[in-house]
């Protein structure tokens, strides 16, 4: 996590420190250090922020990812591409790289968000990430983005799930009840309870075939929904 300094001599510094990073984690020279810099810029500190490098970086993470799952898995179906490419790219696994990476200590943050260690917050590395992805793309282009890519993604690709792993429990839970010749589970928002910020919604799951019924509470019905399915799917198991 890096302050940007007022003197222009450490400015200077501070940017090769970036690109001396960036070859050394990326393997990646910028032409144009004043992008990478732009990259790791938190939107705490200025209007010339990183978000609308993240909004170029999230599109082409999207596309080469794809591209990567589509030709490593040439017999699985769209909705497996599609559960691959989530779990590739979803929040959680951006942060995960970023922390590899050690993006946490070049990202340029507010006064603010500094003293709250922002710097080791998930969307903050993830959100960085996908800017500096963007920037590489720009620097460089779609060839230099693939590259880095791909080198930063090395171990998830050879760890790459079977996709049906991903499967959500609602997804599991479906079809599980779809193959007994049964109708879909239904899910009924039963109570909600707390201030705004603290809701708790509690969902009950019902399965009309087997009479079975199961509820769950979460932060949001979302997640409770799911914590239903999972509960009802474990029913099934233990019978």
């Amino acid at each position: 996590m890096i302050l940007i300094p007022s003197n222009g001599i450490e400015l200077d510094l501070l940017v090769m420190d970036h690109n001396a990073w960036s070859q050394k984690y990326l393997e990646y020279s910028f032409n144009d250090v004043g992008l990478l810099t732009k990259a790791l810029t938190h939107k705490s500190v200025a209007k010339q922020n990183n978000e609308r490098l993240e909004f170029v970086g999230d599109s082409i993470l999207g596309m080469i990812i794809s591209m990567d799952i589509y030709n490593m898995r040439p017999n699985e179906a769209e909705g497996g591409l599609t559960r691959l490419r989530a779990h590739m790219v979803n929040g959680n696994k951006l942060a995960s790289i970023a922390q590899r990476l050690f993006l946490g200590d070049q990202i340029i943050l507010g006064q603010g968000e500094l003293k709250s260690g922002s710097y080791h917050r998930k969307s903050i590395l993830s959100n960085c990430f996908e800017a500096v992805i963007g920037a590489v793309y720009i620097d460089g282009g779609f060839g230099a983005a693939t590259d880095v890519i791909t080198r930063v993604y090395l171990e998830e690709f050879n760890n790459l799930p079977e996709s049906d792993t991903l499967k959500d429990a609602k997804t599991k839970l479906q079809e599980h009840l779809q193959k007994k010749g049964g109708p879909v589970p239904e899910y009924l928002l039963v109570s909600s309870h707390g201030k705004a910020h603290q809701r708790s919604f509690k969902v009950v799951c019902s399965d009309i075939m087997s009479g079975k019924e199961v509820n769950a509470t979460d932060t949001s019905i979302k997640k409770a929904e799911q914590k239903a399915a999972e509960a009802m799917l474990n029913e099934f198991i233990n019978d």
